[in-house]
């Protein structure tokens, strides 16, 4: 759906604000595309205050190649989402160093990556920027200096001229430290959704606090509760909650708490049916570099932090979630906790060449499956966008071959990009092709 976003929303955005220097000095890189909200903080905010603004090449870009363009251009400012902040501090964090000030957001915050900035980039300010689109990309931010041992990442406080309030179902505020929705009001409001009246007037209220004739604020269905330092804390979504046996479910809660601990670094919960009626609490965890979260383990952290009906009955490790094009977590890409049946699935056909052979190898390793057939789709496998450059970019050092980008998107089954490779092996290049070697394997459980 569009938003009608007003030029005074997006001033509000980049002038006169001190979550973030934007000097003449800094150097900014527009990467998102110009339909996420985040392009106009991107844009204009270089344009609107004498900075030098870095336009990325079009398309997705595999790691690498963002790393090469912030170190060529000598990036100093750079908004990345909640799961490429992840990628590029597990792959690329040497293109990081010459940032002045990195923001993230869009997402819940990996806690272990935000510590390996801190500790890795410190004359980098690290903030995290938290905001629907509705609001005009940012409503509150937070800067980072250190996190304790189970925190996560807070949304901070709110911009100047943007107003939060937290409220409960009467739409009064709650106290300090008690869950409520987020609602926001002040310059960043939109006008509403275009062309569609009935959804504006559900999402765009009256604002009872406000002091300006009209004022409104905008409801975000987020849940959210204040610090006692006047920091808000992001709880998840109301429309993600759901009911087991009687019991109320807010997965955004397990996420928080899993995100608190050392050895995750991303984490989604779900409900399924195991069987019909049989409703159950599952969760995904993508481990911190270096560490391999035992399940078990992880549930004891839980029942210190959720009652023990929000734990979760199956706790599986993911290599990564699944997202968006926005980055978001996508929750329907998930795969099925184990046990559940799959229906439908081809034969599997094993690797018939050496190329088909590495190629596995590295799919495996990426999407963390025992096996993968020669017809098997890397999409449709729980590979996207972020897992795809990965893959890509181990491809080109495994076969030493210079495989665009949409390589994975065009031939996205192990034949077909097997078949890319050799084809581009075999081009006139004035060299040698080196040999396949193996690709070691982390061991698992």
């Amino acid at each position: 759906k569009g938003v009608a976003v007003e030029h005074r929303s997006i001033v509000r955005l980049v002038r006169g604000q001190e979550y973030a220097q934007l000097g003449a000095d800094e150097v900014f890189l527009q990467l998102a595309p110009v339909a996420f909200d985040v392009s106009t903080f991107e844009i204009w905010g270089p344009l609107l205050n004498g900075a030098r603004l870095a336009i990325a090449p079009p398309g997705i870009l595999a790691s690498e190649e963002i790393g090469e363009v912030l170190v060529r251009r000598g990036v100093t400012t750079l908004w990345l989402t909640a799961g490429l902040f992840r990628l590029m501090v597990d792959e690329r964090i040497e293109d990081l160093r010459g940032l002045h000030q990195l923001v993230a957001g869009g997402d819940v915050l990996s806690v272990p990556h935000v510590r390996r900035v801190l500790e890795e980039l410190p004359r980098c300010r690290f903030i995290n920027g938290y905001g629907p689109t509705e609001t005009t990309t940012f409503a509150t931010t937070h800067e980072v200096r250190d996190l304790g041992p189970d925190e996560s990442v807070p949304i901070g406080r709110p911009l100047a001229g943007t107003r939060t309030y937290l409220l409960d179902g009467n739409l009064e505020p709650v106290p300090i430290g008690v869950p409520g929705e987020l609602f926001i009001g002040g310059a960043g409001v939109a006008r509403g959704y275009l062309g569609q009246p009935r959804l504006t007037a559900e999402r765009f209220l009256p604002d009872p606090f406000g002091r300006d004739q009209g004022a409104r604020l905008y409801r975000t269905g987020d849940r959210a509760r204040w610090r006692s330092d006047g920091v808000l804390e992001f709880l998840g979504r109301l429309d993600q909650q759901a009911k087991i046996r009687g019991f109320r479910i807010e997965p955004g809660e397990i996420e928080a708490a899993l995100a608190s601990h050392p050895a995750v670094s991303g984490s989604a919960a779900i409900v399924w049916e195991a069987a019909p009626g049989d409703k159950r609490l599952a969760a995904f965890v993508v481990p911190a570099a270096g560490t391999e979260p035992a399940p078990a383990e992880l549930r004891v952290f839980l029942k210190g932090r959720v009652p023990d009906y929000m734990v979760p009955a199956v706790i599986e490790v993911i290599r990564e979630l699944p997202l968006d094009r926005n980055g978001k977590v996508n929750r329907r890409a998930l795969p099925r906790p184990r046990g559940e049946p799959q229906a439908g699935n081809a034969p599997l056909v094993l690797p018939r060449s050496p190329t088909e052979e590495l190629l596995a190898e590295i799919w495996k390793e990426v999407l963390r499956r025992e096996e993968v057939g020669v017809h098997d789709d890397f999409f449709a496998l729980g590979g996207h966008s972020l897992l795809a450059t990965q893959v890509v970019s181990r491809a080109r050092q495994a076969f030493q071959v210079d495989l665009p980008m949409r390589s994975i998107f065009e031939s996205p089954t192990l034949a077909g990009l097997a078949e890319r490779i050799e084809a581009t092996r075999r081009a006139p290049s004035g060299l040698r092709p080196p040999p396949i070697v193996p690709v070691l394997r982390k061991a698992r459980d």
